[in-house]
């Protein structure tokens, strides 16, 4: 690193108060440059490892003398005959000089600080770079001798450790502080507890970086679990990314360390400066971090919420209807992508607006958690604890969430708890051993995307995952967590050949540690926060991923439905001529749609690297291809289970999605010739969105049998799907696709009775307000006494080509 000179008497603010910065110190300036802050009050001195008592006469006449942030330095009454001169210290050991200027002491408070000694108190402090160190308190004033690197010590002539300061000089500048080893920790023995048991729900709490008034000062509490380090040191903006004067302490067998760093406030940026076993360094970021630099920079900020919410009723309803028995319709977002360059505050102007506008019942974001590289779409993650800084900060992610609730939409987010990536300074390897990651590099590798599996057999990893959960729900107030690549952590042989893997303990392939980890997720998920979902994105045939934790269920409340994905797509990307060899694609799926509680996804998945979009995937001309388009929306939309459509498909985007430009909006611009195109397929998705909440009969038995009967599934050579859904009262409404571009006149579908009225079309997807050719049945459908598909009455009917239509009695 390349020393420069700050300009003479430069200041800079860290907690709102000023700091002077010695002007002649080179980068490594000492750490007191920003956090030695002049403080408004004395407080209680510590001892270490513990503060030793004050007299409260003491610190009352400090506390009622305050002082101006910008004061000088104090001028205490001189005690007479030199009385408060300091006295050489005992020499300090070797062992303990060595470790503290290495960075390896695990108990620096024992070395450093106030500590009674016979004939007095001594005061030892470690500033680099400093020209001299004097204590100062209510009538006294002693300048500490100077011991070498930055050490100096001195034995007060006083029966106990006053209420004091350290005054720090340097070539050209003096600077008050309070000394950080004087505070008792600042993290209670239940949550260490709790730490060492893997069971603290709230690690958020206890871990990372805490601003707060401790023993009166304001300050922040830094902690930290890294329990193979030798020592830890706090190294930050404020001070010069030098680490070497604040060396944190170790608290037992938790392998948490803490330091209270007095004057550090939020704004601060900060990483932790880790001894190895093997006794190198290495520089990482915060794991538990609220806040991060805006990659590529990677440092942790500290922070603190200020957000009011205004959302309190959305909170208190959203668990009045259980999810799989309410309309459950979701735009999937790519935040930094939807609109370009816009903050979070900004997209709280305008994403609310238009998915409510749309009728979506949600938005899914992709992941929003911290990461390093944008390509990878938030599912590499280096910051678990902390949204993305690329679009603004943890609050204003707070007030998009907030708009979004007000306008009455539930926000779900992407989690990645499978894997992390490998960059040296977040997760992997950590203290210098596996520790967040599997100790067996078999278990550890992630074949598939070159990053690290979580060790879920480790407590506390769990427990750093379980408390991230609930954290995303309770701190920004998330509606539901999509949980990513779950078939991943399930299978111990995932992506993996012979060899490459080794059974659980009962000789299977179930990696027994993720589904602990799943189950306890789930579980405590739905405990703490009643009307959240949670959503897995599995693609095998797991048993149980929705069933109940107590009914040996992995405890989620949705999946998505991969199978019904594949098979679908795969069947509208026919010619239609060829749709007939291919109709149980798109049948199969009643054959399992009642085994879990599933969401139908066209996902952002199927839409990149090759796939198309979904109206390119479509065969045939532009007009066909939109038909096409259309029609698999209304047969998605009327299929059992929830909706997902990824952004840019409501309006038929042609080209694959790109990170780098989201979606191509310019294709809604009157401007354009086939705007008209593009926008009646959006008006559809909203008509869908419309029609699908007011129908119970879509969404209310999504999950159970009763919900659905064919009416004629095996009409292959027609490219005809007709099926009835049913609400919780009985009340039908029938939905019919037709897959081939011909008209099909009087065709006749078998119906249950329902009156003399018949049946009236509610959606038609070849309306020419969609950009349809408008083949309608205007008039109510008569049922007749004809017998048709196993009913004693039936309905003749007009097919639109390439077209779904839903009817509903009179």
């Amino acid at each position: 690193m390349t020393a420069r000179k700050p300009s003479r008497k430069s200041s800079r603010k860290t907690a709102g108060l000023p700091v002077e910065v010695p002007a002649e110190a080179p980068v490594e300036t000492p750490a007191e440059a920003a956090v030695e802050t002049p403080a408004e009050a004395a407080v209680d001195v510590a001892a270490a490892p513990a503060p030793a008592a004050t007299t409260a006469k003491a610190a009352t006449a400090e506390r009622a003398r305050p002082r101006r942030a910008d004061a000088g330095p104090p001028r205490p009454r001189r005690a007479a005959d030199g009385q408060g001169a300091a006295r050489p210290a005992p020499a300090l050991d070797g062992a303990d000089r060595g470790r503290l200027l290495a960075g390896d002491h695990h108990a620096p408070h024992d070395v450093l600080g106030a500590h009674p000694v016979p004939g007095g108190v001594l005061v030892r402090a470690l500033r680099p770079f400093a020209r001299s160190v004097t204590v100062v308190a209510t009538g006294l004033r002693a300048e500490l001798h100077d011991d070498g690197d930055g050490f100096f010590a001195g034995v007060l002539p006083v029966p106990e450790a006053p209420a004091y300061r350290l005054e720090v000089t340097y070539d050209d500048t003096t600077v008050e502080v309070e000394d950080p080893y004087r505070f008792w920790p600042a993290i209670g023995e239940l949550d260490l507890h709790l730490i060492g048991e893997g069971r603290h729900e709230e690690l958020w709490r206890a871990l990372g970086a805490e601003p707060m008034e401790h023993q009166g000062v304001a300050g922040t509490r830094f902690t930290l679990w890294a329990p193979n380090a030798r020592g830890v040191r706090i190294t930050g903006d404020f001070t010069y990314w030098n680490g070497t004067g604040f060396p944190m302490r170790s608290l037992g067998s938790t392998g948490v360390w803490e330091l209270f760093l007095p004057g550090v406030g939020e704004g601060a940026l900060y990483k932790y400066d880790i001894c190895r076993p093997d006794g190198s360094h290495t520089v990482r970021a915060d794991p538990m971090a609220r806040r991060a630099e805006v990659p590529p920079a990677t440092a942790s900020i500290v922070t603190a919420s200020h957000h009011r919410w205004q959302d309190a009723d959305w909170m208190a309803h959203r668990g009045d209807r259980p999810v799989h028995e309410a309309p459950f319709s979701v735009y999937e977002v790519h935040l930094s992508s939807w609109r370009p360059g816009l903050t979070y505050r900004q997209l709280a102007e305008q994403l609310p607006a238009y998915v409510k506008d749309l009728g979506f019942t949600h938005v899914e974001l992709m992941p929003v958690s911290e990461h390093p590289f944008g390509g990878s779409w938030g599912y590499q993650v280096t910051g678990f604890y902390a949204p993305t800084s690329r679009m603004g900060t943890p609050d204003d992610f707070r007030f998009l969430i907030d708009a979004l609730h007000r306008a009455g939409i539930g926000v779900i987010m992407d989690w990645v708890p499978a894997h992390f990536p490998r960059d040296d300074w977040a997760l992997a390897e950590f203290d210098g051993r596996p520790l967040y990651e599997h100790s067996d590099p078999q278990r550890a590798a992630h074949p598939d995307w070159g990053t690290l599996e979580f060790d879920y057999g480790r407590t506390e990893v769990r427990n750093f995952l379980v408390a991230n959960a609930t954290y995303w729900c309770e701190e920004f107030h998330i509606d539901g967590l999509r949980v990513d690549a779950v078939a991943s952590m399930l299978y111990l042989d995932y992506s993996r050949e012979d060899g490459q893997w080794s059974p659980n303990e009962f000789g299977g392939r179930e990696n027994l540690d993720a589904v602990a980890f799943l189950q306890e997720m789930n579980a405590t998920v739905y405990r703490r926060n009643p009307g959240v979902v949670t959503i897995a994105e599995e693609s095998t045939a797991w048993d149980g991923v929705t069933r109940p934790t107590d009914g040996g269920g992995l405890g989620f409340g949705l999946k998505w439905n991969m199978g019904w994905m594949h098979d679908s797509l795969q069947y509208v990307a026919k010619e239609p001529i060829h749709r007939k060899y291919h109709h149980n694609e798109m049948t199969f799926s009643m054959v399992y749609a009642y085994s879990e509680n599933y969401v139908l996804p066209i996902s952002h998945d199927e839409v990149v690297h090759g796939k198309q979009a979904l109206v390119t995937k479509m065969p045939g001309d532009w007009w066909q291809q939109r038909a096409n388009h259309r029609a698999y929306l209304g047969f998605m939309w009327a299929h059992p289970g929830k909706q997902l459509l990824f952004m840019g498909q409501e309006f038929a985007q042609g080209a694959e999605w790109s990170e780098g430009h989201g979606p191509d909006w310019w294709l809604l611009d009157p401007s354009y010739g086939a705007s008209d195109d593009h926008r009646g397929v959006r008006t559809l998705v909203g008509d869908l969105n419309a029609v699908y909440g007011a129908v119970p009969a879509l969404w209310q038995r999504d999950t159970v049998p009763e919900g659905f009967s064919w009416v004629d599934g095996g009409a292959a050579e027609d490219n005809v799907f007709a099926f009835l859904r049913y609400d919780a009262d009985g009340s039908p409404l029938l939905a019919v696709s037709h897959f081939s571009p011909a008209v099909r006149s009087d065709y006749r579908l078998g119906v249950p009775e329902t009156g003399a009225e018949g049946w009236v079309e509610v959606l038609n997807t070849d309306a020419a307000r969609y950009g349809g050719g408008d083949v309608r049945n205007e008039e109510p459908l008569k049922a007749e006494a004809v017998p048709a598909h196993g009913r004693p009455c039936s309905i003749s009917l007009t097919l639109p080509p390439l077209a779904t239509v839903w009817f509903r009695p009179a």
